[in-house]
């Protein structure tokens, strides 16, 4: 006796993953479908898995942290640096060349710079440090604002009204 190798007589359960495959087909053309017709408000909200008109590159940031910390940091074009000789010659996230129309963000406390899309989308995964050395985004002086203003755009702030938080200073 053995485990047996093969079910050759078994054609109920090939024939369920085929009506399945068949159906997800059925369900991923009618989302498709609707969305290009601008019906996508028809259907359950987070089903609607195909979006023509969407692109990543214009996707709006999935935090407020990021927002926040985009804010902090500005956008410059790389020749406008004046630090010819201390700059990296390519990004460090895509590693292409810097050129001289590019706009770039350098990071307030480990000088480091980047693409600003390369750091934007990585500000988008809610990372708040440097992807080389990993330092805070943020400076410690300017940490406790940024913190009053990631309180306030969160809109917690707004569900506990006059409940102030406690403090121990007396």
């Amino acid at each position: 006796m053995g485990f047996p190798v093969g079910y050759s007589d078994l054609f109920l359960p090939e024939l369920l993953v085929y009506l399945l495959t068949i159906l997800g087909f059925i369900r991923k053309f009618t989302y498709a479908f609707l969305s290009i017709l601008g019906l996508a408000e028809f259907l359950e909200p987070g089903t609607a898995s195909y979006d023509p008109l969407r692109s990543d590159s214009a996707a709006e940031p999935r935090s407020v942290s990021a927002v926040l910390i985009r804010e902090l940091l500005p956008v410059v074009k790389f020749s406008d640096l004046s630090e010819g000789k201390d700059l990296p010659e390519n990004c460090a996230v895509c590693l292409h060349d810097f050129v001289a129309d590019d706009e770039i963000r350098r990071l307030t406390n480990c000088r480091h710079i980047f693409h600003r899309s390369c750091v934007d989308r990585w500000m988008d995964h809610d990372q708040k440090t440097c992807p080389l050395c990993r330092m805070q985004f943020v400076p410690q002086e300017m940490q406790a604002a940024f913190n009053e203003k990631l309180w306030l755009a969160s809109g917690i702030s707004d569900f506990y009204g006059e409940y102030l938080p406690i403090t121990t200073g007396l």
